[in-house]
This record gives C-alpha cells, structure tokens and sequence, in this order.
C-alpha cells in the first residue's frame, strides 16, 4: 500500500494497527491492498478504495457516503459470492471491501469500475433504503452517491490505464 511506515510500533501496551502506520499526507485516492489475513487455509483481502486525499480533500459527506454503502454492498452481493464486507471508513474518505481470496488489485479493479457504472446510471429508490431496512434511513444522497461514484470510477480508470 503506498505510504506504508516502518515496524509496528506499541501505544498505551497496545499494537498501532497497520492502517495507522500508512503515512496519510501522502496517501492519494486509488485502489489498494490494506491486509491480507488468513485463518484456517482461507485467506481474505482486505482492499482499500481510497476515494479522497485524506487531510487535502473534503471527506465525504454523510448522505452521499450513505447511499454508496448500500448502492455498492447491493451491487457487490448481487454479482459475486466471494464478497465479506463492503462499508466506509470512519475517517469518511474511502471504504474497506473484504474479500475471500488472496487477491491483487488488477484482479477487482474491473468489477469496481462496473459498480461505479451501476451507480451513476440508478435510478428508483435505494437500496434497503426504507424505515424497516436501515436505522438511519433518512440520510441519503442518491445525486452525491452518483458524483462520489463518478470521480472514483475516474481514478480506477486512471489506474488501469497503467
């Protein structure tokens, strides 16, 4: 991942996890490997789609965020099986995708570029977007999810094109 730091380091006799370890001003929007774990033979990717300059961009507003969290979780569910988890960062500027497999990439950056697509042609209402699907149904941005998608399918194309 670029902008990684040296050794893991203790604070407080707690590790410093290592997405903290990644050196943030230097970080710049695109497609990432955060960690690769595995447990019992089975390993999973844990990427990173940076989607803002962390500290030199606006992060992403709540209800635009929102709406790409559902609209990319009903997207990635729906056309693969081997996905985990597929949610935003608390920092507000990407989301983490969990998926099995001991994946690069060049390997997801294709159906990543599909889902953007997906998302800014949607139109009706959101996905699981109703008071008895989401706590906090009120919250969402189908215009902003549709530029957030727009400017990251940009980046993934960029990245792609070497």
């Amino acid at each position: 991942m670029k902008g990684a730091a040296g050794e893991q380091s203790m604070q407080n006799g707690m590790r410093t996890i290592k997405s903290f370890t990644v050196d943030h001003l230097t970080l710049m929007p695109g497609l990432y490997v955060s960690r690769i774990d595995e447990r019992g033979g089975c390993p999973v990717t844990t990427f990173d789609l940076r989607m803002t300059a962390p500290g030199r961009e606006p992060v992403m507003e709540m209800g635009a965020l929102h709406t790409l969290e559902h609209m990319g979780a009903t997207y990635l569910r729906s056309v693969r099986e081997d996905i985990l988890y597929f949610g935003p960062m608390g920092c507000r500027t990407g989301f983490y995708l969990l998926m099995f497999g001991d994946l690069a990439p060049e390997e997801i950056r294709p159906l990543l570029i599909e889902m953007c697509g997906w998302i800014m042609a949607y139109e009706g209402p959101v996905p699981g977007a109703r008071p008895d699907q989401c706590g906090n149904y009120r919250e969402h941005d189908l215009p902003g999810a549709r530029g957030l998608a727009e400017k990251y399918r940009e980046v993934l194309i960029r990245e792609q094109a070497g």
